[in-house]
C-alpha cells in the first residue's frame, strides 16, 4: 500500500516525497536532457533517484545524483530535514549515480561510503574519494540503522561488473539502481501509466541492459526469493506493482521471440526502398510482423527496442564508395553490441558498380549467434527479376520463421 501521503506537497519541494516511514525519495528531474553518455537518445528527459532512509540509530542516503545535478540533491536534503548522514549506499560506480558523493561528504564528513568492493575501486579512480571514506560490503551482507535493516546484493553486470542492489528488509523496498529503470522525467512519483512506462523500460533495457542478458537472466533469478513490495530505481517512477516489470524483464531476457522481422535501410536514389517496400509487403503477406526504419530519419534507440523480441534483422543498403552507407554501418555495429536473441540476418542493396558491402557488414556480427541468409544484391534500379530474388527472401524467412517458437 502506498503511504498516505505520496501525493501531498506540504513544507517540501516535490521531488522530496514519502515511500514509507522513514522512507524518502529525492528526485532530480532532468525535462531536458536529450542524450545519455554522447550516445543513448532520451526523448523524454530523465531522473536521478536518491533515498533517504532515517532509522532509530543512523540514517543511509542511497544513491546521489548526476553531477549537473548536484545542488537539486543538496537542497532536496536540506528540504527534506535530514540532519546527519551517517552512509551513503553506492550501488553503482557510473557518474550518473555517484558524481555528488563527493559533495554530500563534504557536508557529512562523518559518513561513510559503503559499496562492493569493486565499486569501491572504481569511485577511488573515478571521483578520488579517500579509500578511509569507505565501508566494502559483501554479497547479502547487512547493515542495521537501528529499526531498519539494509542488505546489499551483488548483481554484477547489471550493467556494470561491481552493480549491487539494495533491500530495505522491513519496508520490503528493493532499490534497484540501473536495474528495472526508465529514462523519463515525470511527475509522478510511481508507475501510474503502466503502458508508458513499460515502453521506457524496454528502451533503457534496450540500450544498457540488453548486452548482459545472460548476467541480467542470473540476477533476476537471484532475487525471486526476496519479498519485493516496492521496487525503487535509479532512473524513472517507483514500482509499486513490482510485477509488471519482473515479468516483463522476464520476457526480455528469455530465449522466447515474437514473429517480427526488423528492417533497417538506408537509400540513396530509391533502388534499396523499392527493395525494402517489396521485402516489407512480402513478409507481411506471409504473417510477419514488420518493424521498418529508415535509419537517416530514425531515433535509433526504437531500433533496438524492436530487436529486443524480433527474430530477424535485414539490413538494406546502397553502396557508398564499394562498402555499405555510413549508417547502415552504424546499425550494424549497434546490433552488434547490444547482442538481441535474433535468429536470422539477412543483407539487401542496390550497387553501381561492385563492392565489398556484405563481407563488410558480416564481420561487424561476429558477436550475434544467427543464421545469415542469401543476400539480395541488385545492380542499379531493380527490374522484376529482382524483385522476384526479394520475394524469395520473404519466403525463405518466413519458412525460418515457422521452425522457431514463438511468443503470441
Amino acid at each position: 500500500m502506498r503511504g498516505a501521503n505520496v501525493r501531498t506537497i506540504s513544507e517540501v519541494k516535490m521531488a522530496v516525497r514519502e515511500l514509507r516511514p522513514g522512507v524518502l525519495s529525492l528526485s532530480a528531474l532532468d525535462w531536458n536532457r536529450r542524450l545519455f553518455d554522447s550516445l543513448i537518445p532520451l526523448p523524454d528527459g530523465t531522473t536521478y533517484n536518491a533515498y533517504i532512509i532515517t532509522g532509530s540509530k543512523a540514517t543511509a542516503l542511497i544513491d546521489s545524483s548526476d553531477p549537473a545535478k548536484e545542488r537539486e540533491l543538496l537542497e532536496n536534503l536540506k528540504n527534506a530535514g535530514v540532519g546527519r548522514i551517517d552512509y551513503i549506499i553506492a550501488n553503482h560506480a557510473e557518474q550518473d549515480h555517484s558524481g555528488a558523493i563527493p559533495a554530500v561528504l563534504k557536508e557529512h564528513p562523518e559518513a561513510k561510503v559503503v559499496a562492493s568492493q569493486k565499486c569501491t575501486e572504481f569511485l577511488q579512480d573515478l571521483l578520488h574519494i579517500p579509500a578511509e571514506r569507505f565501508k566494502p560490503v559483501g554479497d547479502h551482507e547487512r547493515l542495521s540503522l537501528g529499526n531498519k535493516t539494509l542488505e546489499f546484493i551483488h548483481t554484477p553486470w547489471v550493467h556494470w561488473p561491481e552493480t549491487i542492489v539494495t533491500y530495505l528488509q522491513e519496508d520490503k523496498i528493493l532499490f534497484s539502481c540501473d536495474f528495472f529503470g526508465s529514462h523519463i522525467a515525470g511527475s509522478d512519483l510511481y508507475a501510474d501509466d503502466e503502458a508508458k512506462v513499460l515502453s521506457s523500460a524496454k528502451r533503457y533495457y534496450a540500450e544498457i541492459m540488453m548486452p548482459f542478458r545472460a548476467m541480467i537472466k542470473i540476477n533476476l533469478e537471484k532475487l525471486s526469493g526476496i519479498d519485493i513490495r516496492l521496487i525503487a530505481p535509479s532512473h524513472g517512477p517507483v514500482h509499486d506493482n513490482p510485477s509488471l516489470i519482473l515479468n516483463a524483464y522476464r520476457e526480455w531476457t528469455s530465449d522466447a521471440v515474437k514473429n517480427e522481422a526488423v528492417i533497417a535501410y538506408v537509400s540513396m536514389h530509391g533502388s534499396t526502398e523499392i527493395m525494402v517496400n517489396r521485402l516489407t509487403e512480402g513478409l507481411i503477406k506471409r504473417g510477419i510482423t514488420v518493424r521498418q526504419f529508415d535509419l537517416p530519419k530514425t531515433d535509433i534507440g526504437e531500433v533496438a527496442m524492436a530487436l529486443v523480441d524480433a527474430v530477424t534483422i535485414v539490413v538494406a543498403t546502397p553502396t557508398v564508395l564499394a562498402g555499405p552507407h555510413p549508417q547502415a554501418v552504424y546499425a550494424a555495429y549497434l546490433a552488434n553490441l547490444l547482442r538481441p536473441k535474433l535468429k536470422l540476418v539477412a543483407v539487401m542493396g542496390s550497387y553501381g558498380w561492385g563492392g565489398k558491402m556484405v563481407e563488410q557488414l558480416a564481420g561487424m556480427i561476429t558477436n550475434l549467434k544467427v543464421e545469415v541468409l542469401e543476400p539480395v544484391l541488385v545492380k542499379g534500379l531493380p527490374r522484376e527479376e529482382d524483385l522476384l530474388k526479394v520475394d524469395a527472401l520473404a519466403d525463405a524467412i518466413a519458412k525460418k520463421h515457422s521452425e522457431y517458437k514463438l511468443m503470441d
